[in-house]
């Protein structure tokens, strides 16, 4: 590994919340009704779902955390690569930003920003980062 990717891998993981932290962030934020959180963690593929192929098109599945809770990832592949091979039951740790709804919520912006104007996102799964 070159010493830029050690760099960034290293930044990607430093303050890295706990996951019992990150689920009652979850929780507390679902049961608040609170949106444009940034959060770190990580769950277990629940569900795939459908690609959204329509405008910005997004990778979708849904996570189970260990509280239980779910949420939606919608990652958008249109600035990220695919994660191909998801199934049920894998793991997958994840940076970005938490939107409230009714379900669980929606995790989106898994991904860099490439305008630089918001907080760069990234899902890990089987030890590859996609942002």
């Amino acid at each position: 590994m070159g010493l830029s990717k050690l760099i960034k891998k290293l930044q990607r993981e430093a303050n890295r919340p706990v996951d019992r932290d990150c689920d009652q962030i979850l929780q507390d934020a679902f049961a608040n009704k609170q949106s444009d959180l940034i959060i770190r963690g990580k769950g277990e593929v629940h569900k795939i779902l459908p690609d959204d192929l329509k405008g910005d098109r997004h990778q979708n599945f849904i996570l189970r955390l260990h509280t239980g809770q779910t949420i939606l990832v919608a990652h958008n592949i249109d600035v990220s690569p695919y994660i191909k091979g998801l199934k049920q039951g894998d793991r997958i740790d994840f940076s970005g930003e938490y939107e409230w709804n009714a379900q669980g919520g929606v995790l989106h912006w898994t991904h860099k920003d490439p305008r630089n104007n918001h907080p760069d996102g990234w899902l890990k799964h089987r030890g590859k980062y996609y942002e």
